[in-house]
């Protein structure tokens, strides 16, 4: 079982850079015990911009695939604005 990533309650612009960092060291560390994807919630985000966006995109292009298991409302509202919606799949979002 892979540990979990938490979004910060602030996935922004100002947040950023440090939620940048600390999601590629996981990644890393994570992708080193070869599972088959990677866990990252969103339970706690309240405010969500494009630059927080940008970074779960980046994270696309890296192998191990991610899957959201756990989502906010403002964390899914961003989403379905920005067509993003495979991103917040029920079919893996645990209490969706």
């Amino acid at each position: 079982m892979t540990a979990r990533f938490e979004l910060p309650a602030e996935l922004n612009i100002y947040s950023a850079l440090e939620t940048r960092d600390a999601l590629l060291a996981w990644a890393s560390e994570q992708a080193a015990k070869g599972p088959e994807f990677l866990e990252v919630s969103a339970s706690h985000v309240q405010e969500v911009d494009g630059a927080g966006l940008q970074l779960l995109a980046a994270l696309s292009h890296m192998d191990p695939p991610w899957r959201l298991v756990q989502a906010s409302e403002a964390f899914c509202t961003a989403c379905r604005s920005l067509g993003l919606t495979d991103w917040i799949d029920p079919r893996y979002l645990q209490g969706a």
